[in-house]
Parts: structure tokens; C-alpha cells; sequence
């Protein structure tokens, strides 16, 4: 079976694989769609922290259900479904208290494991949802938009709050978008106008602020002269990460979503005068991808908009080089099988 696998930073490979038998416990998905995202940017780039060479990437899922035993979930050929890609232990002490999202020995499909990017691969069958009304497009960005809702969960944010969500970017979209439907004020923080734009279409933000233009005083004009309650960073942007503690109100939260290889520093004396909560948000659990998939099936959130580029398995090498650069105007790319 075709494959494309990443052998070093900028070198993508197209191989051929043995087709995968499953394990007791597993199924046989056929790949339909896989989305492309920031891990896969910063891996294919060298910048990925918890990553090794080579690795077949694709982590964003969705499929059909070729071959399956007796389970307990009562799936069986022919379902369509999207994959769950956190492979955790079930024993370690995050996993014994429901926090498998961050197991001390996660296992990532797409980072730690090889993930989607092939025509067919062994899930276990505990890690499928059904997708049964949706499209393959929408069942492969459930994972994303995932990502979003558990940051949202996490920052235990209330309805009428203030809160900011910096970058706008796919995973700070759908920060928003979860954000919004917590009947929350938000605000969107980013440096490319045409996002902010979209910020406001796609996910109905409350206003929009330039990074590069006075943004606090900006941000203290929508929000009557208040900062922010609640913080989301999801721009895996070392500077933009240090910065944001300047964004947030005393006694408020800040949420790092995105994720950097480099080290992070913040003024002490500030922290503690505004007594601020700091968090980091990692992966989902399966209670966000059944919101998702709740919300999804609802209208509530339209994908259509979301997913700008798309290409083959055969095409995905050449066209990848392109995704990444700015001009582009990338939201969500995604591969179809």
C-alpha cells in the first residue's frame, strides 16, 4: 500500500508499506482523510518537540471500518468513523484520574507512533468514534477542533465572560468557536488582518485586535476598560506565549493551547500581583470529541469554510511546500484518499 513518510526535516518520501493486520482489540480502518496542522508543519520543519525520524505523520483521521471483530461498542464493517490518535498506557497516574489526554507514556499517533498518512492502519477499537452523519471532510476535523474544546473545558471559562484568544490559526479557531458556545465574549488576537476578518465570519467573535497595533489599548476599548478573565494562547509562538501574561486581568487565567521547543520566562512580580492561574492544555479526551461531534451534527459549526486547501496522496509532496508559506492563506488543508 502507498505511504508518505517523513525521513528528516524538509524530506518527505513516498513508500511502499505492507498492508497492517490487526491486533486482538484493533480494527482495519481504510484512511479516507487526513488534515494537516501545525505538528505536521512544525515536523516536517525540524521544530516539533516529542518527535524522531522517520515517521509516517497524520493524526487528524477520519476512515472506514474494513475489517473488525466482537466488540462492545457494537461497530462493525462498513462504519465510518474518525480515530482518536492518543495512544495512552490506561495505568499511570494521569490516566487513573481520567486525564489520559496527558499519560506519562503517550503514545501520538503521527509524533510518537506513525500515524494516518497511508491507505490502511490498525486502530485500536477503543479509539474510534462512529461518525455516522457526517461527512469524511467533518469526521477528520473533529480531532482539531477537539483540541480547542479541551482548552476551552480546561480554562473553566463562565458565560458573559471577557476572554482573548490569541492567534487565529485552526486551533485557535475552534478555541472560539468552543469559547463562544460557552456564551463567553471573545476576542481574537492575531497579525494577519484576513484572519481576524474570518475570525469574525467563521466563528462570530465579539472583536477583533491587531497584534501589531496598541493592542492593549485596543483590547481595554472592547472590553470597557477591563482586561480579559480568560487567556488563550494558541499560537505555539514563543513571544507571543511570554506576552500574553501582559493581556490578562488580575486574578485571571492563561491557557497556553499552542506548544513550542524553546523555553519560556515571565515576570514573577507581575504573576503574583495579578495572582494569575497558568495553564497548559495538551491532546482532548473522549468527552471532547463527543462534543464535537454533538456540535458538528448540530450546524452549529460549519466546516466548509474551515478546510481551504485540499490534495491527493499522490500530490500531497509537491503541494505541502506551499501550504506553508503565508501568501498561501492556509486555514485547514486536508488529504484525500
Amino acid at each position: 500500500m502507498k505511504g508518505i513518510i517523513c525521513e528528516e526535516p524538509n524530506a518527505f518520501k513516498q513508500i511502499e508499506v505492507e498492508k497492517p493486520v490487526p491486533m486482538e482489540g484493533e480494527a482495519l480502518i481504510r484512511i479516507r482523510r487526513v488534515g494537516i496542522c501545525g505538528t505536521d508543519l512544525h515536523a516536517f520543519s525540524g521544530n516539533q518537540p516529542y518527535f524522531t525520524y522517520p515517521r509516517i505523520l497524520g493524526h487528524e483521521l477520519s476512515g472506514v471500518i474494513e475489517s473488525i471483530g466482537a466488540n462492545p461498542f457494537g461497530y462493525k464493517e462498513g462504519d465510518q468513523v474518525s480515530i482518536i490518535p492518543y495512544l495512552e498506557c490506561g495505568t499511570c497516574v494521569a490516566c487513573r484520574n481520567g486525564k489520559t489526554n496527558c499519560c506519562t507514556d503517550m503514545k501520538v499517533l503521527g509524533v510518537h507512533a506513525d500515524g494516518g498518512m497511508r491507505e490502511w492502519m490498525a486502530v485500536p477499537v477503543d479509539h474510534l468514534i462512529k461518525t455516522e452523519g457526517l461527512s469524511l471532510d467533518e469526521a477528520a476535523m473533529i480531532e482539531p477542533l477537539s483540541i480547542g474544546a479541551h482548552a476551552v473545558r480546561r480554562s473553566r471559562l463562565r458565560e458573559g465572560e471577557n476572554v482573548l484568544v490569541i492567534g487565529a490559526g485552526p486551533i485557535g479557531l475552534g478555541v472560539m468557536a468552543f469559547a463562544k458556545a460557552e456564551g463567553a465574549r471573545v476576542f481574537a488576537m492575531d497579525l494577519d488582518a484576513e484572519r481576524l476578518n474570518f475570525c469574525q465570519k467563521w466563528a462570530d467573535v465579539d472583536g477583533i485586535v491587531n497584534a501589531a497595533d496598541q493592542p492593549i489599548e485596543k483590547l481595554m476599548e472592547l472590553t470597557n476598560g477591563e482586561l480579559p478573565t480568560v487567556v488563550l494562547d494558541a499560537t505555539g509562538n514563543a513571544r507571543s506565549m511570554m506576552g500574553a501574561f501582559d493581556y490578562a486581568a488580575h486574578g485571571g487565567t492563561l491557557v497556553y493551547v499552542g506548544l513550542v521547543k524553546s523555553d519560556l520566562t515571565f515576570s514573577d512580580p507581575d504573576f503574583h500581583k495579578k495572582e494569575l492561574t497558568l495553564m497548559g492544555s495538551r491532546n482532548a479526551t473522549r468527552e471532547d470529541f463527543d462534543k464535537v461531534l454533538n456540535t458538528v451534527k448540530s450546524g452549529e459549526v460549519d466546516l466548509k469554510p474551515y478546510i481551504t486547501h485540499r490534495s491527493s496522496l499522490d500530490e500531497m509532496i509537491s503541494d505541502f511546500d506551499g501550504w506553508l508559506k503565508p501568501e498561501s492563506k492556509v486555514i485547514k488543508a486536508i488529504v484525500e484518499f
